[in-house]
Formats: structure tokens, C-alpha cells, sequence
């Protein structure tokens, strides 16, 4: 092996590395909030649909900073561009863990100057306002990774190699579950439970008798919500700037020859301009396979977020687990059946399927619809093991879409435009949350857990409907003499 081919394997794999450190750690100042949500709705009464639509208004947002953020990053530095967003998503955490004090500030200083606001109302504005500023920032993760992986890897490899790197996305949720429901919410609350009046307001917020055991273990849990937020965001603060200080964009960085082509020089000329402007146009907004691609994405992230978002509250209130196994399972969800699941559909596109990601896809989707209706039918108050493995097998295949839909959007915009056209997935991925955070909390309150499988379940089959349209495509958009 030369020393030139070494020097790119030592280089791709520190890349594939950092990169995955780096995206796993917007989770952790992002997943955060499906550990807090049961806490928020113990403390202050916050109702279902106002925590789905929490999660809509940050989801939308995401998926719009996603595609201007895609914009952006294909004519600037990627480092700059995710350690910068990283920081930022940091700050706007802290800032949320200490909303509730914010709110009291506010409140009195405004019935200081005379003026009565009720503290609920101020404190659900102000989140909503700091966890949308949060979900712009979000979007500065994905399209600087996928920029640059798509410099460190050649399209026949990128399936399996890119799946890989997805784990990321499993392994940030993971250990933030892991961190935040069964260190953060069990250690570092503050035990009410000898304080009555205090777990009488727990209970009429949840709408139980004071004896019920959710009751108490809420109150032993009181006030933890907030460290959910601050010590994940310590931890993003160090991953940003170690992101900015060992990141490379490409391999002309350290070097060595770019895998396809050119590197690409930031736009300048009116005639680069035009060229560029033409390129995107034919390979990403005219592109009828990418819209197809950002359709599924949609249904894909619907049911992904249904069973990650609302995991913990879904499986405490439709399965009567405790929020710790709820954790436990969600944390077995993503660490075991998402990254398992991801890696093998990779390897699968690249070795069975000859680089057609979207026919993987339909297989796995028909796979998640099969699993969801398996875990629906399970009666509530089974024990837990029962359970763990079609909850697990949901990640399993719902994971190898939301990883391979990426890269099957990169491989038909080739590196010049993977951002951009990972943006439009992005938009589409994250619109889903109109129907899988308020839509979904809305089903769940008015019409209960069975309403909210069957969205899951359709919305699942609509995934394969969508993908079948595309089933005679291409692998890649690559000319013949660029491949």
C-alpha cells in the first residue's frame, strides 16, 4: 500500500470519526427534551398538544435551517459552519434549563410596572421561543457532515461507509436517554415527596390520585428537568470545539488527491456563478427522484420521531412501564436496533442491492409497518421483555431509511450539491413533525395510544407506496466518465 493510499485511510477514518462525535453531540442538546417532557407536564401542568407542538414549531424550523444551512455550507468551510452551530445549540440549552427563573423575572418585573402576567403563559412563550431558535441552530449539523463526507468517500462505498457514520444519530440519542433518564432524573431532582401540597399540584397536573405511583415518583423527581438540559449542553460545548480544531473539509486540506475531480472553489465569477446555479437546478430542484426521496423522508420521520420523541410518554402511559424501562427500551431502540439496523442496510445496499438504497428502503419500511403492528397488539402491563424486541425492531428498520435516504439524495446530486439536496430531505423530514408532534399529541389526548399506532402503522405503509414509484432508478446521478 503506498503511503498516499495510507495517509487517505488514516485521514477518512479520523474524519468518519470526528464527524460522527461531532453530530452525536447535537443530539444531546436536542433528544433531551423527550426525557424532560414527563417532568414538564408533572411541574407545571404542561397538556400533550402543547408538548407536541413544541416539538412541531422546533422540527419545522429544523428542517428549513437544514436546507438554507445546505445552501450555505456547500459555498463555506463545514468546520466552521457545525462548530459554530454547536456552540450556539449549547447556549440556547443552558438558556432553556433555567427558563423557569427567566419567566419569574419576567413576571415580576412586569406586575412590578403594573402590568399582571400569569407565569405559565410567560414560561411557554419563552421556551417555545429559545426551543425554535434551538431548532435553527439544529440545522447546522447535518449538511457540514454530509459535505464533507461525501469529499472523504467515493460513492460506491458511501452506503456502507454513511451508515456507519448514521450511528452517530443512534448513539447521541442513546446515551442522552441514557444520561438524562437514568443518572439526571434519578440523582439530581429534589425530593418532594414529604412536601403535600407539592405532590398534590404534581397530581392534579397529571390528572391521578395522589397515591398513584406516577405521583411520587414525579415528585421524587422534581426540579431534575432543568440538569437535562445544562450538563448535556457542557458536553456539546467541548465537542464544538474539538470539532473546530481537528476537522478537515477535504482531503486537498492535508494534502492528498480529491476522490472525484476538483476540489471546488467557493463561487466568484458571473460564468461560475451561472454554472453552479444551472447544476442545481438540473440535479437537485428538477430532479424528480430527490422530491421522491423528501417525500418518504417525511414518512419516515414521522414514525421515527413517534416512537423517539414520545417514547418515554408513550411507553409509561400506553404500556404501563415505568419511565426508567421506559428508557431502558429507548436506549435498546436506538443503541441496539437503530445502529444494527443501519449497518445493515448499508452493507446490504452496497453487497446485494448494487448501490439502490431506495430498494433497501422499501424492505425495511415494510419491515417497521410489520413490527409496529406486532408492538400495538401487545396487551398493556406485559412485562417488559415482551416488549423489547418489536419496540427494538421498529429501530431496526426504520433506521436503515433514515440513514440510506440521505445518502441516496447525495449520490444522485453527487458531492457538489449533497448539502443542498440533504437540505430538501431535511425540510421534508422534519415537516413531519406537524403530524408527529402536535398532530400525534392530539390523537394521543383526544382519541387515545391506539389512534396514535394506527397513524404510525399507515403512515409506515405510505413510506413503501412512495418509494415503489422510484424502484427503476438509477443508483447515482454521476456522469458516466465522472463514475
Amino acid at each position: 500500500m503506498t503511503e498516499t493510499k495510507k495517509s487517505f485511510n488514516y485521514w477518512q477514518i479520523r474524519t468518519i470519526v470526528i464527524t460522527m462525535v461531532s453530530y452525536a453531540l447535537f443530539y444531546f442538546v436536542r433528544k433531551n427534551f423527550s426525557i424532560a417532557m414527563p417532568g414538564l407536564a408533572a411541574e407545571f401542568g404542561i397538556s400533550k398538544v402543547s408538548l407536541g407542538l413544541f416539538l412541531t414549531l422546533h422540527g419545522i424550523i429544523y428542517g428549513l435551517s437544514r436546507f438554507v444551512n445546505g445552501f450555505i455550507t456547500d459555498r463555506n468551510s463545514a468546520r466552521i459552519v457545525l462548530s459554530v452551530g454547536l456552540m450556539l445549540c449549547a447556549l440556547a440549552n443552558i438558556l432553556f434549563g433555567f427558563s423557569d427563573t427567566i419567566a419569574g423575572w419576567i413576571v415580576a418585573l412586569a406586575n412590578n410596572m403594573g402590568t399582571e402576567w400569569a407565569f405559565t403563559s410567560v414560561l411557554l412563550y419563552f421556551m417555545g421561543i429559545v426551543w425554535v431558535i434551538n431548532g435553527y441552530l439544529q440545522g447546522m449539523g447535518v449538511p457540514p457532515c454530509t459535505k464533507t463526507l461525501t469529499q472523504w468517500i467515493h460513492p460506491k462505498e458511501l452506503a456502507t461507509k454513511m451508515s456507519i457514520w448514521n450511528m452517530s444519530h443512534s448513539i447521541g440519542a442513546g446515551l442522552v436517554f441514557g444520561l438524562c433518564g437514568w443518572y439526571i432524573m434519578p440523582h439530581m431532582g429534589v425530593d418532594m415527596s414529604a412536601n403535600a401540597e407539592a405532590v398534590a399540584n404534581i397530581a392534579s397536573n397529571l390528572n391521578l390520585e395522589v397515591t398513584d405511583p406516577k405521583v411520587l415518583n414525579f415528585a421524587a423527581h422534581y426540579y431534575a428537568w432543568r440538569w437535562c438540559f445544562i450538563i448535556p449542553a457542557l458536553f456539546a460545548m467541548a465537542g464544538a470545539i474539538g470539532s473546530f480544531l481537528l476537522w478537515k473539509d477535504s482531503p486537498s486540506d492535508v494534502g492528498l488527491p480529491e476522490i472525484m475531480g476538483e476540489k471546488k472553489a467557493v463561487v466568484r465569477t458571473a460564468e461560475e456563478s451561472a454554472e453552479y446555479k444551472a447544476f442545481i437546478r438540473r440535479k437537485v430542484f428538477g430532479n424528480r427522484l430527490i422530491w421522491t426521496l423528501a417525500l418518504t423522508n417525511f414518512f419516515v420521520y414521522i414514525v421515527r420521531f413517534a416512537a423517539l420523541d414520545w417514547g418515554p410518554t408513550l411507553l409509561t402511559e400506553s404500556k404501563g412501564l415505568s419511565l426508567a424501562m421506559a428508557t431502558t427500551l429507548c436506549i435498546v431502540f436506538e443503541f441496539i436496533g437503530g445502529n444494527i439496523g443501519m449497518v445493515v442496510a448499508g452493507w446490504a445496499t452496497d453487497h446485494i442491492f448494487k448501490n439502490k438504497a431506495h430498494h433497501t428502503c422499501v424492505f425495511c419500511m415494510l419491515g417497521a409497518a410489520a413490527s409496529i403492528a406486532l408492538f400495538w397488539v401487545i396487551p398493556t402491563g406485559s412485562p417488559w421483555w415482551v416488549m423489547i424486541l418489536p419496540f427494538t425492531f421498529i429501530g431496526f428498520f426504520i433506521y436503515g431509511p433514515q440513514a440510506l435516504l440521505g445518502i441516496a439524495a447525495a449520490n444522485q446530486a453527487t458531492n457538489r450539491a449533497s448539502a443542498t439536496a440533504n437540505g430538501i430531505l431535511g425540510i421534508f423530514g422534519y415537516a413531519s413533525t406537524l403530524i408527529s408532534g402536535v398532530g400525534f399529541g392530539y390523537v394521543a389526548q383526544h382519541y387515545g395510544w391506539n389512534g396514535a399506532y394506527i397513524v404510525m402503522l399507515a403512515m409506515a405503509m405510505m413510506g413503501v407506496l412512495s418509494l415503489l414509484t422510484m424502484w427503476s432508478a438509477k443508483a447515482d446521478g454521476y456522469d458516466e466518465k465522472e463514475a
